[in-house]
C-alpha cells in the first residue's frame, strides 16, 4: 500500500514527547512521507502547549527538507457536547484539527455520553479528523459514529499506536474491526495516524496497515494513499501538488 501521509504526531513542546519539530520532519523524509503534520496536544492535557503556541504557527515554514508541513492540533474534547480546549479564533488559524477523547480532559461516560461528545465535535468546522475512536474506556455507538462522520465529512482515524500491545487504549483492534466494517457500509473514509511521540515512530503505520490488509479494507477509502485525497478536507493543499505526492498508476 502506498503510505504517504502522517498527520498525527507530537513534539517535545507537548510535554511528553521526545523530539523537536525539525527532528520529526527530518524523520518523515527518511521514512518517505510526502505530507507531514504536527499535532501537539491542546492545553487541557497536563504539561502541554498553551494557546499562544498554536496562535504563532505563522512563523513556521510550510515546506521543510523538501516535504510539505502542516501545523495542527490534537484538540481535547472536554465535555459530552463536543467542546474543545482552544478558542475558536485559534482553531481557525490551524491547518487542521484532530479531536480526541483523553481521560485527563473528559471523564469517560456512558455510551450515549461518549457518542454525543463525538457527534458534537463533528459539527466543528475546524475539526477534520476524529482521533483514536478506539478506547474501551470510552465505549461508543459505532454505527452512529461512522454514519455521522460520513454526514459531516470527517475522517475517522485508525491509530497505529493504539494497536501497540502496551497501549493504554485497550480493545482497539476489536473496536476497529467493528468501525471499519461500518466504514465500508457507509462509504466513510479513514486516515491512518502514527501518533508518534519520537522520531522512531514517524510514519510507523505497520500495525494499522496489517489490520486493514487482514480485512481487505478498500484502498479507495484510505486517505494515506494519495495526498490529493485530503484536498476535500484541507483545501489549502490544492495550492501544493508536487508530482512526488501522487501515487503511481
Amino acid at each position: 500500500m502506498n503510505d504517504l501521509i502522517d498527520l498525527h504526531t507530537h513534539t517535545i513542546a507537548c510535554g511528553h514527547a521526545y523530539n523537536t519539530l525539525y527532528e520529526m520532519v527530518k524523520s518523515a523524509v527518511e521514512h518517505h512521507i510526502a505530507l507531514f503534520g504536527s499535532s501537539d496536544h491542546g492545553p487541557a492535557i497536563p504539561g502541554s502547549c498553551q494557546e499562544i503556541y498554536f496562535a504563532n504557527f505563522k512563523v513556521i515554514p510550510r515546506q521543510l527538507f523538501g516535504i510539505r508541513l502542516l501545523m495542527g492540533c490534537e484538540l481535547n474534547i472536554i465535555d459530552y457536547e463536543g467542546h474543545v480546549d482552544l478558542k475558536e479564533i485559534t482553531q481557525s488559524r490551524l491547518d487542521y484539527g484532530i479531536a480526541s477523547l483523553h481521560v485527563p480532559c473528559c471523564t469517560p461516560g456512558s455510551i450515549t455520553d461518549n457518542t454525543n461528545a463525538y457527534l458534537g465535535v463533528m459539527k466543528n468546522p475546524y475539526v477534520q479528523i476524529i482521533g483514536h475512536p478506539d478506547d474501551s474506556r470510552y465505549p461508543v455507538d459505532y454505527d452512529a459514529l461512522v454514519a455521522a462522520a460520513a454526514e459531516h465529512h470527517k475522517l475517522l482515524e485508525v491509530n497505529s499506536s493504539s494497536l501497540h500491545p502496551q497501549s493504554p487504549r485497550k480493545g482497539a483492534k476489536e473496536h476497529y474491526l467493528e468501525m471499519l466494517s461500518l466504514c465500508i457500509r457507509y462509504n466513510t473514509p479513514i486516515i491512518i495516524g502514527s501518533d508518534a511521540h519520537c522520531v522512531a515512530d514517524v510514519g510507523n503505520h505497520r500495525r494499522a496497515i496489517e489490520l486493514l490488509e487482514e480485512i481487505h479494507f478498500p484502498q479507495q477509502l484510505i486517505i494515506n494513499t494519495h495526498v490529493e485525497k485530503l484536498i476535500p478536507y484541507i483545501p489549502a493543499l490544492s495550492d501544493w501538488l508536487p508530482n512526488s505526492c501522487t501515487s503511481p498508476t
